[in-house]
C-alpha cells in the first residue's frame, strides 16, 4: 500500500528541511534545545498512524484478515518459516519505534539533565514499543477502503500542506539551513 508510506515520505522531507541533514546524528543533535514532537506534534501523530500501517499490525493487518484464517497469509508455513514472518514483524515494529524516538523525541538525549544515555535511549524505545503494542490489543480493524481514504484523503494532503507551509516559513524568514543553500 503506498497511502501511507507517501506521508511518511513527506514528514522525511519535513524534518529533512529543518535538520538540513539526512544523517540521524544531525537529526539528534539539532533536537538538544528542543525536542520535535513539541513544534511537529501532528507529524508525530501521523507518523506512528502511519508506522503502525506499515508494520502490518492490527487494526491495520490488512494482508492478515484477508484469509480470517487462524494467522492469515503465513497459516501455510511451519517451524522456521513461522518463526521468521515473526521475527520479522517484531523487528520491524523495534525499527519503527527506533525511528520514531530518533526523529522525534530526541534520540539519546534526556528532558532534563542525565548522563545514562543509552538507557535513555532504551527506555524511550520500550515506552514506543509498548504503546504501539497497546494499540494493536485495543483498536478495532480497519477495512482497505477506510484506509485508502485516511492514507490519500487525510494524511497525504495534510503532510503536503506542512511541508509547504514549513519550507515557506523557512524561505519567507530566511531559515533555512546552510547545507541546503
Amino acid at each position: 500500500m503506498v497511502s501511507y508510506e507517501v506521508s511518511i515520505s513527506l514528514i522525511y522531507v519535513c524534518l529533512i528541511l529543518v535538520v538540513g541533514s539526512l544523517n540521524l546524528l544531525d537529526f539528534v543533535f539539532t533536537q538538544e534545545a528542543c525536542w520535535f514532537i513539541i513544534p511537529f506534534a501532528p507529524l508525530c501523530f501521523v507518523y506512528i498512524i502511519s508506522a503502525i500501517a506499515e508494520t502490518n499490525r492490527p487494526p491495520f493487518d490488512l494482508p492478515e484478515a484477508e484469509g480470517e484464517l487462524v494467522a492469515g497469509y503465513n497459516v501455510e508455513y511451519s517451524a522456521v518459516g513461522f518463526a521468521l514472518f515473526f521475527i520479522a514483524e517484531y523487528a520491524n515494529l523495534v525499527f519503527q519505534s527506533i525511528m520514531i524516538v530518533i526523529l522525534f523525541l530526541g534520540g539519546w538525549l534526556p528532558f532534563i539533565s542525565f548522563e545514562i544515555s543509552s538507557f535513555i535511549f532504551t527506555f524511550k524505545i520500550l515506552l514506543i514499543l509498548f504503546f504501539l503494542i497497546w494499540v494493536r490489543a485495543n483498536l478495532p480493524r480497519y477495512r482497505y477502503d477506510q484506509l485508502m481514504n485516511l492514507g490519500w484523503k487525510a494524511f497525504l494532503p495534510f503532510t503536503l500542506a506542512y511541508v509547504v507551509f514549513v519550507s515557506g516559513t523557512f524561505f519567507a524568514f530566511d531559515w533555512l539551513p546552510l547545507t541546503i543553500i
